[in-house]
């Protein structure tokens, strides 16, 4: 099952994103978007979990989930949203 992770604090990494998620099952994959010329995060990312069980469990659980970001003391943590990650259609 692949998950839509959007409103992610701009210090988040895709390593506590991956460990986040593993508290519910197997984590295949995990990318936080970042843009081109900055690298820095688009707030947004995917989190690929092999069980579609275990992919429902976190939805429920993480969906307005505070996310607190270790790196930045300062930072705020932010309410993360969790869905089911839609495909896109295909480019032209």
């Amino acid at each position: 099952m692949r998950l839509y992770v959007s409103n992610l604090p701009w210090a988040s990494t895709e390593e506590e994103l991956k460990v986040l998620f593993e508290g519910f099952g197997k984590v295949l994959s995990c990318e936080i978007v970042k843009d081109r010329e900055t690298n820095r995060s688009r707030g947004f990312g995917f989190v690929a979990m092999e069980v579609e069980a275990e992919g429902q469990k976190a939805l429920e659980a993480l969906n307005e989930f505070e996310l607190l970001p270790t790196g930045d003391q300062r930072a705020r943590g932010r309410r993360i949203r969790v869905e089911v990650a839609k495909s896109r259609p295909a480019r032209r």
